[in-house]
């Protein structure tokens, strides 16, 4: 039996169910946290490339999750935003656009996994092997890890929404608030198998790296920390690694209930709420867990507040 696929290139997109009496309210909520995102986020970036003090391996390897926070949230929330105030029969994206917006939004939460797990392997280092960390966590290696972080995604993303895009369509209803690999392979009547496979095998690569990375840098860090009577670097330890280990909480519990929400039907609008969370609340925490929990961060902050303020009053 012949394919038939759609003429037209225009799909019906759900979108976020939202009461009139509380769109205004959605919209403007909506909008401070995007606008918090990325001010908090460019600011963060400004301060760490201004201050030559904060040029360490650490910081930079940082600048990569708020570049890519800001990178996430601007592929979601802007349509959400124009979503909230249009009715539902009016809520339409081409097929292209759903396209890129799947792309972007899955290569934003993988570049998420391997950003931890590069700054996992720097305080690994720094932790574990501090006489050498100046040897190993080079300028060279930065970029090294920063091309990894963003290049291995680039291809593991464009094999997972490319196995979607060759299907051919016999639907036009995105049953989510924005589009993702799953809304595009749904849209067809054909096998699915290779995508549930490939998607299958791509998760638990990327999640089982990740945990894999983390749990064994932390178990090296607290055999050092308890090994070590040096207070100095046991509360430095501690700092540091508190802030990446809030970070990776904070993603991991936001993806854990989506993907437990999918088990329930009946919940799918606690679904897709959940699902709008995970690009929002990670990127709006993060900066925050940086900012003020890492000492030279924070004093960075503190110092420039104070400038500006010693110079309002003059």
């Amino acid at each position: 039996m012949k394919n038939q696929s759609l003429d037209t290139e225009l799909l019906f997109l759900e979108g976020l169910k939202v009461s009139p009496g509380s769109t205004i309210p959605a919209f403007t909520l909506l909008l401070l946290i995007y606008i918090f995102i990325m001010v908090a986020n460019i600011g963060l970036v400004l301060l760490i490339f201004r201050s030559k003090s904060l040029h360490q391996p650490m910081y930079l390897l940082f600048c990569n999750m708020s570049i890519n926070d800001m990178f996430g949230a601007t592929t979601i929330i802007p349509r959400l935003l124009s979503d909230i105030l249009t009715t539902n029969s009016d809520r339409f994206i081409y097929y292209s656009e759903c396209v890129v917006q799947a792309f972007c939004g899955h290569f934003s939460a993988s570049v998420v996994h391997t950003v931890l797990m590069a700054m996992a392997f720097d305080r690994y280092v720094a932790i574990c092997n501090p006489l050498r960390y100046g040897t190993i966590m080079t300028n060279k290696m930065v970029v090294t890890l920063t091309l990894w972080m963003w290049g291995s995604t680039l291809v593991l993303v464009l094999i997972l929404v490319g196995l979607s895009v060759r299907l051919s369509r016999c639907r036009q209803r995105i049953l989510n608030p924005f589009c993702d690999n799953a809304s595009l392979f749904k849209l067809s009547c054909e096998s699915i198998l290779i995508n549930n496979i490939y998607g299958l095998g791509y998760t638990v690569v990327l999640m089982g790296s990740t945990l894999g990375s983390i749990t064994f840098t932390y178990l090296r860090i607290t055999m050092v920390c308890l090994s070590s009577k040096n207070q100095t670097l046991n509360h430095r330890a501690l700092q540091t690694c508190a802030s990446h280990l809030a970070a990776y909480v904070i993603m991991i519990s936001s993806g854990s209930i989506i993907i437990i929400l999918h088990r329930f039907p009946q919940l799918s609008d606690h679904r897709k709420l959940a699902s709008i969370l995970f690009h929002v609340v990670p990127p709006a925490l993060n900066p925050v867990i940086y900012g003020l929990q890492i000492k030279a961060v924070r004093q960075k902050i503190f110092k420039l507040l104070t400038t500006n303020r010693v110079m309002e009053i003059k």
